[in-house]
């Protein structure tokens, strides 16, 4: 188990605050030796501000490209890894047409693009946006890398620590632990005589790293005036078979990630964590990212599993649709439909989920992925089986959507 990300919640402001910044390099410096010295590898320090759309204004959005540059240089300044500027707002439909701008203006700065809430309901026009925003990012690079920083979210709270969807909503600092724990489900469930047992098992670590992380947080709190927010226990893996979740749902007995049964193996390992007790924050869920993951990667390239199995897995679990390798074609239409279904599943299941979404330029299904980058693991380009929207579901409509009851 690792701690992916230590995130630290501030709003930067416009012109960008360098006394904010610096407290939180300070901070996050400080929180790293702690927690490394509680026996915990730190991956990276990160930082997440307010919303960028709020921050400017629809008067100032144009200056985002500019404030993602700067704010790139100031952290790596501090030596902080990555920052997260939040979601573009509908009330500014500009603010997702400049995303990808601001996404070329930097390699450390990360976006999401808000398509549903409680509040607002779900928005017709915002989907359609997150998806051109997902079209316009896979031209960025010539691997279509740069939708690695960017989410279309739904029913997703500030204060999470798994990047790209964190955002901040205040003044106040505060702070959040996003973890590395696939290998936790591994072991639990690697020799486990019953169902039963292996929950119990991936419980009692999850409670008993919670318990250790938060006694490292508590000098961290009054050391420097702020608020631990939590930790989010999403069993984020890592592309080794040792640390996959696809690994984890086959040692219940999945005969392979994406057959039946794997649906029940991902709401077993998800109310394992909801067993758990310790301060949470995020999606604390089943985290399916299939770029990351060893065995999910080579179940896809398999056929074996497809995207609509993992948006069906949403629905018992997770954090939405992760790192999915999809056509270098596909198109808005096409992924505005599967938008508009993980935003209805967020709001009637009272859940956050997020769609990451990979369009890889000159790639057609069945392709093979060529990333070179430490997190991934290649698979094969997935299909996406969607057409354009018609009737009601092609108009501009906001809608809402309760909870089942």
């Amino acid at each position: 188990m690792k701690i992916r990300s230590i995130t630290y919640f501030t709003n930067v402001g416009w012109p960008l605050s360098d006394v904010k910044i610096q407290k939180a390099g300070a901070f996050l410096k400080a929180a790293r030796a702690i927690f490394e010295e509680a026996g915990y590898e730190v991956q990276s320090t990160r930082l997440a501000s307010t919303s960028f759309a709020s921050t400017l204004g629809p008067d100032a959005i144009s200056l985002i490209p500019r404030m993602s540059n700067k704010l790139s240089a100031a952290i790596l300044a501090q030596g902080i890894d990555y920052a997260a500027l939040g979601p573009a707002l509908r009330e500014i439909p500009e603010s997702y047409e400049m995303i990808p701008d601001a996404l070329s203006a930097s390699k450390n700065i990360f976006f999401c693009g808000e398509m549903a809430s409680v509040e607002k309901g779900i928005s017709l026009p915002a989907i359609h946006s997150c998806a051109e925003v997902m079209v316009r990012n896979a031209t960025v690079m010539p691997d279509g890398f740069a939708n690695l920083r960017f989410a279309a979210i739904a029913n997703v709270l500030p204060g999470g620590p798994f990047f790209p969807s964190s955002y901040h909503d205040s003044d106040t600092p505060t702070f959040a632990l996003a973890i590395e724990c696939a290998d936790l489900a591994v072991e639990a469930f690697e020799n486990a005589a019953t169902i039963d047992a292996g929950r119990k098992a991936l419980t009692a670590a999850l409670e008993n790293h919670g318990r250790k992380l938060t006694l490292a947080a508590e000098p961290l709190k009054y050391q420097f005036s702020i608020r631990f927010g939590g930790i989010d226990f999403s069993l984020a893996p890592f592309p080794q078979e040792a640390r996959s979740l696809g690994a984890a749902m086959e040692r219940i007995g999945a005969p392979k990630a994406g057959m039946h049964g794997s649906l029940a193996a991902a709401a077993i390992l998800t109310e394992s964590i909801d067993r758990a007790d310790f301060p949470r924050v995020g999606f604390c869920g089943f985290m399916g990212p299939i770029l990351e993951d060893a065995i999910l990667a080579k179940r896809a390239a398999e056929g074996v599993l497809t995207v609509k199995d993992i948006l069906m897995y949403a629905a018992v679990c997770g954090a939405g649709l992760d790192t999915i390798p999809l056509p270098g074609d596909v198109t808005v239409d096409q992924l505005s439909a599967l938008l508009l279904d993980i935003s209805v599943l967020a709001l009637r299941l009272h859940k956050p989920l997020t769609a990451r979404l990979m369009p890889i330029p000159g790639k057609k299904a069945g392709d093979d992925t060529n990333f070179n980058f430490d997190y991934f693991v290649n698979s094969k380009v997935m299909a996406l089986e969607a057409q354009k929207l018609e009737k009601l579901f092609a108009t501009d409509e906001v809608f809402t959507m309760g909870p089942r009851k």
